[in-house]
């Protein structure tokens, strides 16, 4: 397996969404967190964005300071927790939400050009058995 792979398809993600983020005054962090906020509602606070998408906890809080200061989140205390603060998305980062996912779909419907649905759905299967399999090795340590 060629380990380039994920390599190139973080770069090509980075470089396609330059324009759009260029549009809307942000950097990739500060958009990728975003995205990562609008596609995971289930998901309100720095730490989950630090523990699932894997970036620094000092990028998450200047970015997230960045975002609040740009009016794209609103920090809000969370009742009976005087340290845990929600990250909500506000009515400026819709646009951002919006244009990002036709962004994300387009982005992942051009990486399956050409490949028909069988080999899509097997490829699709395979990432999933992989993914359990990963599971599986983490919670080896």
């Amino acid at each position: 397996m060629n380990i380039d792979f994920a390599r190139k398809l973080e770069l090509a993600y980075h470089q396609q969404c330059k324009d759009l983020c260029n549009e809307f005054h942000l950097k990739q962090t500060g958009f990728d967190i975003l995205m990562f906020l609008g596609n995971n509602p289930q998901y309100k606070h720095a730490k989950d964005i630090v523990e699932i998408r894997k970036i620094k906890a000092n990028l998450v809080s200047i970015h997230v300071d960045q975002l609040v200061d740009q009016g794209y989140l609103s920090r809000i205390d969370v009742p009976g927790d005087r340290r845990k603060v929600e990250l909500v998305l506000n009515k400026k980062a819709n646009d951002v939400i919006k244009k990002g996912k036709a962004f994300q779909n387009h982005f992942f419907s051009s990486l399956f050009s050409d490949i028909d649905e069988k080999h899509q759905k097997i490829f699709k299967e395979t990432l999933e058995l992989m993914e359990k399999n990963i599971d599986c090795l983490l919670e080896e340590k």
